[in-house]
């Protein structure tokens, strides 16, 4: 484990929530809340544990985005937070031991960033936490292979943002050659492949989709946070003659935008808009992002807790419910929004069906 963040305490004029179990991993009492009262019905500032993916604060993507719902929810709620970041190389127990760590300090809810937290759905992190805590209500983002009657896995209709982007590049593509860079060769990942090359297909059906994937779950999908390998992946496909390439691949993104910026090509971001996040020098190669709002997720659950309302199982955060979309920062996709936005209607409609798997 890196590191630790400090809690804090915000005292803010926003919504006192009202607590909804504080007991930590079937403990005794609840001396780790601060509260308002001690009576029946008093309200209690709700402790939020938020245990984050390989990357943490500051990998200007998925992280990030899960980083900025916790910061609205402080700003508008009133909330006590802590948040643990995760370790390079570190085992299915260690994740165990961070999730059962935050309900040990009577964090409720806990929310676990990614994936990763699930492994086996029986045995994995989550699995054991949730069952070694059954008093505390956790969230598992980008899982639904866990279920347990205290977990609510939040997910995302990742296929349908990248296909708004896939077409993106299509349209904006001059050599009619795109490519795309994944971080770990996973079912989630596929998503934003498939959605992707959909997207581009609808509008040119002959064009050319390079796709390389940095990493595998035997080496623990390093490819996450590996930005060399990212730059070494993209240039190779810019050279080939791919002039737009889409990168879903967490703190590894920032060697794409280095490729693109070194060959004199554009690259579409993810999760967050990377317009607005990378440096100034890289602002310019980012042609679109495809939006995965992990930030409204992890807000709404966080309000909804405090609101009295847990919903165990999955929720899936589609274009519908602005959980995906496409940006318009740097203003490179204006021409051709009207398109992008009726491609959106469609999918909304259901007139158009994104595939979640990659044609094999």
């Amino acid at each position: 484990m890196r590191r630790a963040r400090g809690m804090k305490l915000l005292a803010t004029a926003g919504v006192t929530l009202v607590a909804l179990g504080t007991a930590a991993c079937g403990g005794n009492g609840n001396s780790n809340n601060s509260g308002s009262g001690t009576g029946d019905g008093a309200k209690k500032t709700v402790k939020v544990g938020l245990a984050y993916d390989i990357g943490g604060r500051g990998d200007k993507s998925f992280n990030d985005a899960a980083a900025a719902g916790l910061e609205k929810a402080r700003s508008d709620l009133d909330i006590k937070t802590k948040e643990l970041e995760a370790s390079k190389d570190e085992t299915d127990n260690d994740k165990y031991s961070r999730l059962k760590l935050l309900c040990d300090a009577g964090y409720n809810p806990v929310i676990a960033v990614g994936f990763a937290y699930a492994g086996d759905p029986q045995t994995g992190p989550i699995a054991r936490a949730t069952k070694d805590c059954p008093n505390t209500k956790f969230a598992i983002i980008d899982d639904a292979s866990v279920k347990m009657p205290n977990l609510a896995n939040l997910t995302f209709a990742e296929e349908q943002g990248s296909f708004l982007v896939g077409a993106a590049a299509a349209l904006k593509s001059q050599t009619g050659h795109i490519g795309f860079v994944g971080g770990c060769d996973v079912d989630l990942i596929h998503k934003f492949q498939a959605g992707y090359v959909a997207g581009a297909k609808a509008v040119k059906a002959d064009v050319k989709v390079d796709v390389n994937y940095l990493s595998s779950v035997a080496d623990k999908c390093s490819g996450f946070n590996d930005p060399a390998k990212g730059q070494t992946a993209a240039e190779g496909m810019y050279d080939g003659g791919a002039d737009i390439v889409y990168q879903a691949a967490g703190g590894s993104g920032v060697g794409v935008f280095k490729a693109a910026k070194n060959k004199g090509k554009w690259a579409i971001g993810v999760d967050s808009d990377q317009y607005n996040t990378v440096t100034p020098d890289l602002k310019d190669v980012i042609l679109t992002s495809m939006l995965k709002r992990v930030d409204n997720a992890v807000y709404s659950f966080i309000k909804d807790m405090g609101d009295g309302k847990f919903t165990p199982g999955e929720t899936v955060f589609d274009l519908k419910a602005d959980g995906v979309g496409y940006s318009t920062s740097g203003g490179k996709v204006d021409d051709i929004k009207a398109k992008l936005d009726d491609f959106k209607q469609q999918i909304i409609d259901g007139k158009i069906t994104v595939p979640t798997k990659p044609a094999s």
